[in-house]
């Protein structure tokens, strides 16, 4: 008898797409091996095989979605003989109900938040009598296939996937499928261009150019990571106000130690970088400011205070950037710290993150200290309300009182969300980020 291989618990992601088959009927799987890839609005996620055997029918293709539980494929497990067969037909074709069944019971609405996944409760309400006829209800219809984002994006600017041509493979329907299909939809009026402006759609759209009048063009395909991100980073810069606050530390002392440090890790097949020095420092400035390590609450007249440290950071990979998450951040030491951050730079420049490693961040990090640059903007990842962006650090003259001595210099710029933090506690915030920056013994504390 056939052994089912399912989906397995893969977090709060529910109705993924399916990207990519990594196995066929014949192929022999080892315990482990990856069959599928799924990609959420978050990551792209491996599904791994919880059986080793060979393949004998595939459940899942290409441009399909799976859940938790749906079947992915049957596979004949290894030292499995012939047995009686007698039965094997309406097991078969049990099987084979419960897997064209499950995509039509699957929710549609899929994930849509960017960060640890609070802002579920924010996806499209159930269709009543009293909506309007052009307004679209998310169903999960098998009719079409699309990512959460795009369905995201659908639902936001008013796009019924529904009457939309795909144009990716196997006809799954791309962001520049709906945006070629609103710019085609007349401009909203009277109720409907209220409703637009208050969600922050009354925005005109940019109006497309023929750039090769002026010279050779080409198309280039974005990554997938970039497409995911996209429509993400827009949402959280569209629906936050941002504030940034720009502050110096002063890393002399700190960056001799780290220095020390990494010479002796070098041999030990880690480096320790001025990274793990800001993750500690900003657990320890997180818990003086709490407000920092909150969410706000749906109904906007609370804060979510979060008891726990998770701290996300930005890391270049060579599909996009990704934001990995160092769990318990406060339980552990500069030299844990390193190691986790070397770990899961290699997995994401791999593309081995697995979805559970990019969940659950309180507060991100994004440095360009290896690249350059003295200041910018970074953008809040929602659910979250700060981002800490750090620049590359130079040798700055300050003056003592007496004369000019230099000061190596780390440039940190703090965003913020302005409703649930105020300038005032930012200042403070930066402020305590670099006393403690300036002197590695005030980590310990």
């Amino acid at each position: 008898m056939a052994t089912e291989v399912k989906v397995p618990d893969i977090g709060d992601f529910d109705d993924v797409p399916v990207v990519a088959v990594l196995v066929s009927v014949g192929d022999t799987v080892a315990k482990e091996d990856p069959l599928i890839e799924l990609e959420s609005d978050k990551a792209t996620m491996e599904v791994p095989s919880s059986h080793a055997g060979k393949v004998v029918e595939m459940k899942l293709s290409e441009g399909d979605s799976a859940s938790e539980g749906t079947v992915i494929l049957l596979l004949e497990e290894e030292g499995a003989g012939g047995g009686d067969d007698s039965g094997g037909g309406d097991d078969k074709a049990e099987a084979d109900s419960g897997g064209k069944d499950k995509p039509a019971e699957a929710s549609g609405g899929g994930q849509e938040g960017y960060g640890d996944g609070d802002q579920k409760g924010q996806s499209a309400a159930p269709a009543s009598n009293a909506q309007s006829s052009n307004t679209v209800v998310d169903t999960g219809s098998s009719k079409f296939h699309a990512s959460p984002s795009v369905r995201a994006f659908a639902r936001r600017v008013d796009v019924d996937l529904r009457q939309v041509n795909g144009s990716g493979r196997k006809g799954r329907i791309l962001r520049e499928d709906v945006e070629k299909a609103l710019k085609s939809q007349a401009a909203p009026s009277g109720a409907s261009a209220g409703q637009a402006a208050q969600g922050g759609m009354g925005i005109p759209p940019i109006p497309a150019q023929d750039f090769s009048k002026f010279g050779e063009v080409e198309n280039v395909e974005m990554t997938r990571i970039q497409k995911i991100s996209g429509p993400a980073l827009h949402r959280s810069w569209l629906n936050i106000p941002h504030v940034t606050h720009n502050e110096d530390a002063d890393i002399s002392v700190t960056d001799d130690y780290r220095k020390e440090l990494d010479t002796q890790a070098k041999n030990e097949g880690y480096r320790v970088t001025l990274l793990s020095f800001v993750v500690k420092a900003s657990v320890s400035a997180l818990k003086t400011h709490w407000q920092f390590n909150s969410s706000l609450h749906p109904d906007g007249d609370k804060l979510i205070r979060k008891h726990y440290y998770n701290i996300g950071f930005a890391a270049d990979t060579p599909n996009g950037l990704m934001v990995p998450v160092i769990k318990d951040a406060d339980k552990k030491g500069i030299v844990e710290i390193s190691k986790e951050l070397g770990s899961l730079s290699a997995a994401a420049r791999d593309g081995k993150l697995k979805g559970d490693d990019m969940k659950g961040a309180t507060f991100t990090i994004s440095s360009l200290g290896g690249i350059g640059g003295t200041s910018f903007t970074p953008i809040v990842n929602a659910p979250e309300v700060a981002i800490l962006g750090l620049t590359k650090y130079w040798m700055k003259p300050i003056w003592d009182g007496e004369k000019f001595v230099p000061q190596k210099t780390l440039p940190m710029s703090l965003s913020y969300d302005h409703r649930a933090i105020d300038g005032a506690l930012a200042a403070k915030f930066a402020a305590r980020l670099a006393y403690l920056m300036a002197d590695p013994r005030r980590l310990m504390l």
